[in-house]
């Protein structure tokens, strides 16, 4: 025992180094690009008020909405935490992974996907219970097959990239005895490789994508981003009214798979909203914000690497989890333990800058239009028919929120508005 600790120690110590200078790297490199103010210090400040912009019904559906989902979100990630707390703190994934039979990989296929199938069975009637909520409030428009279709699709990328994930590392560990390097660069690749795809693998399983139709709102936003300077060669029209009636568009992908993707619902929004909002996916798109968040990403999940190698390499967690090496197969149950509670404890920090990513596409939609009463006619549309939060409390605000509330888009706006000169909207 003495000689395994002493030959450890070595590998144990370059992961930490290594761990360092990719986190000092990633915080450094988020610190410095992340834009902390979307307008210039000079724009006067103006505090965001929900009852000056939204009816004292909307505001009390918009609370309505969150107080009847915040329970089995809650729960939700409760029962997240519980069982990766089981994996990772437990010998429990290795007795049950231990029952397993046949070669090493495919008992470490078999052992990721039956854990994420019970996970996913326990949270089942949490889903149920939101969707419940979601047709009540008239945001659902799908039916139970479809649902469960959706749902079914979502568990199985999800489940299919844990298990190549975790087949990965134990893999390397396998092979290798400082299995944290090329699982550090392997994840730095998978990271990139999956941004790119996504646009053209992924989101097909979910959505039809047809040309915005020819007419004078296509003519105008492809005029609109070539004013912009932001090469787009069509916007893409997701048929996402057969699950939702909320508004919405984004960007996607990057190089060849960059994408602007907006909702058929929004298409019935007045011309000039739908133009701000694609105005907004245009400051993603002319910021990098998507090649930049693949990239931080990547670091990351090099980071997460180097990490993972030195936690499964802690005495104690090994001793609680009855796994000697991560090259055993039956560690795969703490590697998805681990997994889990790394995408839960990573989410406020993405979320923080998450925001301030988006505050910035809103400054560059207002710089590009030049129409904050748009703006906020814009912002009023999308919080009442997606049945927003206007005033989040502080736990869900760092759990859950990536964007700014309304009530701080529209102050922006009006801020926006005094910089420059014009009529507080």
């Amino acid at each position: 025992m003495t000689t395994v600790v002493t030959e450890a120690r070595p590998g144990v110590r370059a992961a930490g180094w290594a761990l360092a200078a990719l986190g000092v790297a990633t915080l450094a490199i988020v610190a410095l690009t992340t834009p902390w103010r979307a307008l210039p210090a000079a724009a006067p400040p103006v505090a965001p008020d929900p009852a000056r912009d939204f009816t004292p019904d909307q505001i009390a559906r918009s609370e309505a909405f969150d107080a009847v989902l915040s329970a089995p979100a809650y729960l939700s990630l409760g029962l997240t935490l519980v069982v990766a707390g089981l994996l990772v703190a437990t010998p429990l994934g290795a007795r049950l992974l231990g029952r397993l039979r046949g070669p090493w990989w495919l008992r470490v296929l078999l052992g990721v996907l039956a854990l994420s199938a019970a996970t996913q069975i326990l949270r089942w009637p949490l889903g149920m219970w939101s969707e419940t909520y979601l047709r009540e409030f008239g945001l659902s428009t799908q039916h139970w097959p479809d649902w469960t279709a959706d749902r079914l699709k979502n568990i199985g990328i999800q489940a299919g990239l844990s298990a190549i994930m975790v087949l990965a590392v134990v893999a390397l560990a396998r092979r290798y005895r400082r299995w944290w390097i090329p699982a550090a660069v392997g994840a730095f690749v998978l990271t990139v490789a999956a941004s790119f795809t996504y646009p053209v693998l992924i989101e097909p399983v979910f959505n039809d994508f047809t040309p915005m139709p020819a007419g004078q709102l296509r003519d105008d936003l492809l005029a609109m981003a070539d004013r912009d300077g932001v090469p787009v060669e069509d916007v893409l029209v997701a048929d996402a009214s057969r699950r939702t009636t909320a508004l919405n568009a984004y960007v996607s992908g990057f190089g060849a798979t960059r994408r602007i993707v907006v909702y058929d619902t929004l298409l019935r929004a007045p011309a000039d909203e739908v133009e701000l909002v694609v105005a907004h996916e245009l400051g993603h798109a002319k910021a990098g914000d998507v090649l930049y968040g693949t990239l931080v990403g990547g670091l990351g999940a090099a980071c997460g690497a180097c990490l993972l190698y030195l936690v499964t390499s802690w005495g104690p967690v090994r001793r609680r989890t009855g796994i000697a090496s991560v090259a055993d197969p039956r560690a795969a149950g703490l590697l998805v333990g681990l997994l889990s509670l790394a995408t839960v404890l990573s989410g406020p920090a993405q979320n923080l800058v998450s925001r301030h990513i988006e505050a910035r596409a809103d400054a560059h939609a207002l710089d590009l239009t030049r129409d904050p009463a748009v703006f906020v006619s814009m912002q009023k549309r999308l919080s009442v028919t997606n049945i927003s939060d206007l005033s989040p409390d502080g736990v869900e605000y760092v759990l859950y929120v990536s964007h700014p509330t309304a009530p701080q888009r529209i102050a922006m706006a009006r801020s926006w508005a005094l910089l420059n000169g014009m009529q507080e909207p």
